[in-house]
Parts: structure tokens; C-alpha cells; sequence
């Protein structure tokens, strides 16, 4: 079997390695080349080229944006035109679950697969292979697919219909991003009123106030370490896809809302580059206080 694999990102990149486990012959493509040779080292091939792709059975994809993935796939010279019925594209990017669903039936029309697959866990799960992969897609392409998949997460989920794993990631990530919102807006009020940051981190990661978000962002704001997540200026669009839905289908997201107005003051205080931890600094400035380890 011949697979493809594009973009090699923060995630993509120990994806792909991970894939090499598979046995299978590999492809690798990025706009950037400076990681092919360690992909070559190991017998994979490296290109610059989107097109050298089309040949392969599997096409991977763990790209930035939806229009990154319409262009590499519905563009002028996109590879859904250049494929051939039987031949497989597996997003892992995250995207909008309309473009998703869109995309998916492009694909459709011109008889090529197509899986939408976005993952969930941070880059240390993604080099230990042990990500959360949640999709959609036709139940027969997802049992061809796994045994792949298998190589670089634990939990492997079909959720339904085309756009279905866009979705679960997207219920995830909304409540992951709420978490983080909250976070920002209590942990500096604590401070304000006295508490020592050290001693609330540990109570709250203790006790009913735990979160995965607070386990991860919590030590590092202590230290004010803001560079180890994802960056919110990508994170946002996840905002943007729940606002739409929410709008679309009539359905209230009043806390959402409220956290998205949070995201929104730190992405114009020029925080986009730094993770959702970075979120604190919005409510430390408007109190006038720090949440970080005393020396």
C-alpha cells in the first residue's frame, strides 16, 4: 500500500512518522521541506509538490484551515480532479463542519472516499501515537482506514455520516475552550482577593474544579508560561464554527458566547500566538495583579 501524507505541522509531523510504522510506503508534502530528510532516513519520500500525491492509495491531510484544505483538494489544480475512483482522503485537519460536509461531496461526485478524521490530544500524544481520532465518513472506508489510524492514536471513534468527526471535535473542543475562558476570568480574581495562586492551583486540581484544562494550563501560567498549547489565533475559528451552528440552527450558547468575548479581548490584546493560558493576562491586567508562584 501506498500512503500520502500532507502538512507536517506540530501535529502532522509526528503523525507521519508514526504512520511509517504501518509498513507502508510513504509520501510526505510540505510547503516547508526541512523536515523530509529525516522522513527519507527512515525510506519515505519527500516532496514540495501537492500533485505527486494523487498516486497514492490513502491521501492524509493535517492542514491549518478550511481554506487550506479546499484549495489543496478543490482548487484549480487540487488533487480530488487528478484521483481516481477507489482513492482515499482522510482529513485529520480541523475544520468547519459545512466545509467538511462540502468537500465530502465533491469527493463523492468524483467517486473518491473520503473520511473526515480530526484528532484531539496535544503534540506529546501525537508522538506517542496515542490520540483521540473521532469520524465521519461511509462505515466500509472507516474499516479500511483503521488499521492505519490504529498507528497513531488509542481511542479510534466512527461517529456517523461525513462531517460527524468535525462535529464531535468541535463539542470537545467548545468545552475545552469554555474551561480555559472561565479559568482566565477566576483564577486572577483569587489573587485580587488575597489567596496565594500556588496554594488555589493546587485545591483546584484537587478537587471538584479539575479539568484537563486547568491540569495543563494551571502549572504553566504559574510559571507564566504561555507557548506549550495551541495557539488561540487557530483555536478561534473552533469559536466561529459553534457560532455559526448555534445561529444556523437556532440553538442558545449563552456561556459560549461569553467565552468567545473573552477570546476575542485577548486575540486583540496581540495574545494570538500564545496558547489559552495566555487568556489570564486579559482579567491580570484589568485587576492590576499577577496569578503566579510567589519566589
Amino acid at each position: 500500500m501506498k500512503i500520502a501524507f500532507l502538512g507536517l505541522g506540530q501535529m502532522g509531523r509526528p503523525i507521519a512518522h508514526n504512520l511509517l510504522k504501518s509498513g507502508a510506503e510513504l509520501v510526505v508534502s510540505d510547503r516547508d521541506g526541512r523536515w523530509f530528510d529525516e522522513f527519507e532516513v527512515k525510506g519515505a519520500t519527500g516532496t514540495a509538490n501537492p500533485a505527486s500525491l494523487v498516486g497514492s492509495d490513502i491521501v492524509f491531510l493535517c492542514l491549518p484551515s478550511a481554506a487550506v484544505v479546499q484549495q489543496v483538494l478543490l482548487g484549480e489544480t487540487g488533487l480530488l480532479a487528478q484521483m481516481k475512483p477507489g482513492q482515499i482522503v482522510v482529513d485529520l485537519s480541523t475544520i468547519a463542519y459545512a466545509a467538511t460536509v462540502e468537500i465530502g461531496q465533491a469527493a463523492a461526485s468524483d467517486g473518491v472516499a473520503f473520511l473526515d478524521a480530526p484528532i484531539s490530544g496535544m503534540e506529546a500524544r501525537a508522538i506517542d501515537g496515542t490520540l483521540t481520532v473521532m469520524c465521519g465518513g461511509e462505515p466500509a472506508v472507516f474499516d479500511q482506514v483503521k488499521p492505519l489510524l490504529d498507528h497513531i492514536g488509542t481511542k479510534i471513534l466512527f461517529m456517523g455520516p461525513t462531517g460527524s468527526g468535525q462535529l464531535t471535535k468541535l463539542v470537545n473542543q467548545l468545552l475545552f475552550d469554555i474551561n480555559a475562558a472561565a479559568m482566565a476570568e477566576v483564577l486572577p480574581m483569587a489573587v485580587k482577593m488575597g489567596l496565594d495562586p500556588d496554594l488555589i492551583g493546587e485545591v483546584i486540581n484537587s478537587s471538584s474544579g479539575r479539568s484537563y484544562a486547568s491540569e495543563f494550563f494551571i502549572p504553566r501560567i504559574l510559571k507564566g508560561h504561555f507557548s506549550d498549547g495551541y495557539p488561540m489565533a487557530h483555536a478561534y475559528k473552533d469559536l466561529v464554527s459553534g457560532a455559526e451552528i448555534g445561529a444556523q440552527k437556532c440553538m442558545p450558547m449563552p456561556v459560549l458566547a461569553a467565552a468567545t468575548a473573552t477570546y476575542q479581548a485577548a486575540l486583540l490584546r496581540g495574545l494570538g500566538a500564545q496558547d489559552k493560558g495566555a487568556m489570564v493576562q486579559v482579567f491580570e491586567d484589568l485587576l492590576g495583579v499577577q496569578f503566579r508562584s510567589q519566589p
